[in-house]
């Protein structure tokens, strides 16, 4: 799989059953780089040798160390803390899904695994942690930026005194990008941003509709560059 096409996210899946280890994989690894552990000792042993780990997809019912004890060993450790962790579970346990919740897990996927699900799970937390993370809202209603011009109060974009016409999620990704110009902004800020964070769309998502602001920006489009492995950014020079 070419690098250049994979999110810049590291998933460490955790599991002592290799046919799900592999199903996991499978589903994951064409838009992440994943990791394997199959047991709680080596998940913590990858964790500390392996920098920057995005998230980590934690089996429950494993022996010796199971995921609960593995949970509490990553959010006891401030190096690890922040790691978003979703549970797998082969139980509907209420007490289960209580104690992980208390433990600091963001999210529970129950099995069998439905590959639409668990990518869409893993895009939400991914997107609700790391957009908070590198929140960078900034809401102007008009903003003029040379003879480039947005009006969200009327829903009016003028290039060069000409009204184009931008519907209503081009608009506002336009909007955001120029509000925030000269800062890198993440797929997973403005999907979030534009989208939100419950609602299911690929990052393809972001590409085309990129694309069509460009279109519609004439001697503009070029101020919208690509960040590769990051996001966007509106050129402020």
């Amino acid at each position: 799989m070419t690098a250049g096409l994979k999110e810049q996210k590291k998933i460490l899946v955790v599991d002592d059953t290799p046919e799900n280890i592999h199903v996991l994989a499978g589903i994951l690894e064409d838009q992440y780089d994943v990791l394997i552990a199959a047991s709680g000792e080596k998940a913590l042993k990858i964790v500390s040798m392996v920098p920057d780990i995005d998230m980590i997809l934690l089996d429950i019912m494993m022996p010796e160390l199971n995921g609960f004890d593995v949970c509490r060993e990553l959010k006891h450790n401030n190096s690890t803390s922040k790691i978003p962790v979703i549970f797998l579970t082969a139980k509907e346990n209420e007490i289960d899904e209580i104690i992980g919740l208390e433990l600091g897990a963001d999210d529970y996927i129950q099995k069998p695994i439905s590959p639409r699900k668990v990518i869409a799970r893993i895009k939400s937390v991914i997107r609700r942690t790391y957009a908070e993370a590198e929140k960078v809202i900034e809401r102007e209603e008009y903003i003029k930026f040379k003879n480039l011009e947005l009006d969200s109060s009327a829903h009016i974009v003028k290039v060069s005194n000409e009204e184009v016409f931008f519907p209503k999620k081009e608009f506002r990704l336009l909007h955001f990008l120029l509000a925030n110009r000269g800062k890198v902004l993440s797929r997973e800020i403005l999907l979030n941003e534009i989208w939100g964070e419950n609602i299911f769309v690929v990052d393809r998502t972001i590409d085309v509709h990129i694309a069509k602001v460009r279109e519609k920006l004439g001697e503009y489009a070029s101020y919208i560059e690509t960040i590769k492995g990051l996001g966007y950014r509106f050129n402020n020079d």
